[in-house]
């Protein structure tokens, strides 16, 4: 069973979320919270695969929870925790897909995310992605997110930089497979677009996220996007 906590401070939402994600055989809502502020005390009592949040709450909302959810800096608070288990991914719910909001936590670890009028269908197959490390949005949507946000040029630039750094960092092939994700590809498209096996496609993601210190194949696509990369 998938586990998930859903986090939205509307409880409508949350009863909706709830009887949809009911629906489907191998998902199981273990919790809920109106505030990004108990989270982590859920997370660290039910250890849920999926975190379904809602980015903008009263108190703290969903970009600093999913921040301190998927902090990896050794002087986090929560350190000590991550060594006895692995975060579980975030999902963003959201109700504009262009909010800077949405980007911000997708730079912080958040796996993707899915617009509050997703078909509950969609929404249930999001849950299934991103345990099983796929992306859940589209290449097209991340660069509208990044070209929608307003920041000034010394920042794009100082990213552009900071990601073609990590870049280099890179074996061939591995810069290769970090391309071909930034295009959206799944792993099986990058194994038949570089001639290697699926399994091998996983290594290289995995030695990619482990030498670049990120959470996910998001992460790695906005690293490609701001090192303009992705041809």
């Amino acid at each position: 069973m998938i586990q998930v906590l859903l986090v939205d401070d509307d409880p409508l939402v949350r009863s909706g979320l709830r009887l949809m994600l009911r629906g489907a055989p191998d998902v199981e809502v273990v919790a809920e919270a109106a505030d990004g502020a108990e989270v982590a005390a859920l997370v660290a009592e039910y250890s849920p695969d999926v975190v379904l949040m809602d980015i903008r709450m009263p108190g703290m909302d969903g970009l600093a929870a999913t921040e301190a959810l998927r902090a990896r800096s050794p002087n986090s608070p929560r350190s000590s925790i991550q060594r006895t288990f692995h975060p579980p991914e975030v999902l963003v719910l959201t109700t504009f897909n262009t909010d800077e909001y949405v980007l911000r936590a997708l730079r912080a670890g958040a796996a993707g995310f899915v617009l509050k009028d997703t078909p509950p269908q969609e929404i249930v197959a999001a849950v299934r992605k991103v345990v099983a490390g796929e992306p859940v949005l589209s290449p097209a949507v991340t660069q509208q997110l990044i070209a929608q946000v307003s920041e000034g040029t010394g920042g794009r630039e100082t990213r552009a930089e900071r990601a073609r750094a990590q870049l280099a960092l890179l074996g061939d092939r591995e810069r290769e497979v970090a391309v071909a994700v930034g295009q959206g590809k799944t792993n099986a498209e990058v194994a038949a677009e570089l001639y290697m096996s699926v399994p091998t496609v996983k290594t290289h993601v995995s030695r990619i996220l482990a030498k670049l210190d990120l959470n996910n194949r998001v992460q790695i696509a906005l690293v490609v996007y701001d090192a303009g990369a992705a041809l």
